[in-house]
């Protein structure tokens, strides 16, 4: 399963970035996450059912200093896995 999420609220500037990446990588996802410019955090994820609930409940709470406003998910194809590697996070510098 792949599922695409879009959180919004406090979510740059406060390490939730590093903080979905070490969720993920707990939970043996593929994907990525990354800042949007309209200041929201884009993720990516692909792996089991219960894998990626847990990730979905991570990101509701996300790390301390946050602030999360909404979290809009969609559904992607399977297609979108391939390619997907081990979770990173994209745009870091």
């Amino acid at each position: 399963m792949v599922l695409h999420f879009l959180i919004q609220g406090r979510v740059q500037g406060v390490g939730f970035r590093w903080y979905v990446q070490r969720e993920a990588g707990e939970l043996d996802l593929c994907g990525w996450v990354r800042n949007t410019e309209e200041g929201e955090l884009e993720v990516v994820a692909s792996g089991t059912v219960a894998d990626l609930a847990e990730l979905r409940a991570s990101l509701r709470r996300g790390p301390r200093g946050s602030r999360v406003d909404r979290v809009i998910e969609h559904y992607l194809d399977e297609s979108e896995a391939v390619g997907l590697k081990a979770f990173r996070i994209e745009g870091a510098w």
